[in-house]
């Protein structure tokens, strides 16, 4: 392995243009396999028996009391081992979806404490290859494939049909412990994934109470980022902002105060602000979608939006989604959908593998 990881991203097995996934897995890296998807609280790993074969024995292992990714992959490892007696092989090679940006050997999370080496963390797993990805990168190359119960869709325009053509660029948008953003486009050699730091752009307000928010957040924070607000570490701060334009001493409340009161509606500065997070959100996913032109879809992910249930599909998201003045039309046509498939990152990195396999 060397200092910089492997050219990420080809064409994605089924999509237009792409080798058949049964032709091209296996060559050059045998299984099994490990992949991981790796935020700022939970690793999740799982295990391919082979290499294109389905994730099974799906875990998740807490940041907290693992010094890094090692520790914890060694710790899912020993469990899986136990599980699978004589039937245990030691993987061969792994895919790490990460939420942080990936570029050199050295990675280091956004949200949490974590930092690694890919070089060490690979030699510590005795891996004959470790590909290192975008954790929402990842997300990104699972969405061609989602469909049925993975996926709810919303919003005035249907999804294409399952194994429909490629329609144009697709978008994910994933409020989680962090904010992620990624891209996927349709090229003559199938799809490409387009990583970046979108949940980093600087938030906009479209109305006067969310003018407010953004000037009581920036008392504390100098540059107020769509993450800042749209996120599980986020939303604490939105609430304190909402008490504050609304006169309120709000207390400080986690995330999961916030959310629980706020869809009790026990709670008037608890409930607006899952209305600002929902109505801030669409307009966000609305950016995005202008930006890359995914015209194809715009999906959302992340742990955040399934928890608030039908007051998602019942917010200001879609309203918000297409208030883009000019371009309504244009964004009223693109369709949207909820990720309800808890394990599609782990699908996007098995994919990656696979893709990497068969080059």
């Amino acid at each position: 392995m060397t200092d910089t990881p492997p050219a990420r991203t080809p064409p994605a097995p089924g999509a237009p243009g792409s080798p058949d996934p049964a032709a091209t897995s296996g060559h050059g890296l045998p299984g099994p396999w490990l992949v991981a998807d790796i935020g700022g609280t939970n690793a999740r790993f799982g295990w391919l028996a082979s290499c294109a074969g389905p994730v099974e024995h799906v875990a998740t292992i807490p940041a907290a009391g693992h010094a890094g990714p090692a520790e914890a992959a060694q710790d899912y490892l020993q469990q899986l081992a136990q599980q699978l007696g004589a039937g245990y092989r030691p993987p061969r090679a792994g895919a790490f979806a990460v939420a942080t940006a990936v570029g050199g050997d050295r990675v280091e999370f956004t949200n949490s404490g974590w930092a690694f080496s890919c070089r060490d963390t690979q030699r510590a797993l005795g891996l004959d290859e470790l590909l290192l990805l975008n954790d929402f990168e990842a997300l990104a190359m699972s969405l061609p494939r989602l469909q049925g119960a993975q996926l709810r869709p919303f919003g005035p325009t249907p999804l294409p049909p399952a194994g429909a053509p490629a329609a144009g660029t697709l978008a994910v948008v994933g409020p989680g412990t962090g904010l992620g953003v990624a891209g996927l486009v349709p090229t003559r050699h199938g799809w490409v994934a387009v990583p970046g730091e979108g949940g980093h752009a600087s938030l906009s307000a479209a109305d006067d109470f969310e003018a407010a928010l953004l000037v009581a957040v920036h008392r504390f924070y100098a540059h107020v980022s769509a993450e800042r607000l749209l996120s599980g570490i986020g939303l604490p701060v939105l609430h304190a902002a909402v008490g504050h334009v609304l006169g309120q001493a709000a207390d400080p409340l986690s995330t999961e105060q916030i959310v629980q009161r706020g869809l009790a509606r026990s709670d008037e500065a608890c409930s607006r602000t899952v209305d600002s997070f929902c109505a801030l959100l669409g307009s966000f996913a609305g950016n995005v979608a202008l930006i890359l032109g995914a015209r194809g879809g715009v999906y959302i992910g992340g742990g955040i939006v399934p928890r608030l249930g039908e007051r998602f599909f019942e917010s200001r998201f879609s309203e918000r989604f297409e208030a883009k003045g000019r371009f309504q039309a244009y964004l009223r046509a693109i369709p949207t959908a909820l990720i309800t498939d808890t394990l599609a990152a782990l699908t996007g990195a098995a994919l990656a593998l696979e893709q990497q396999a068969g080059r």
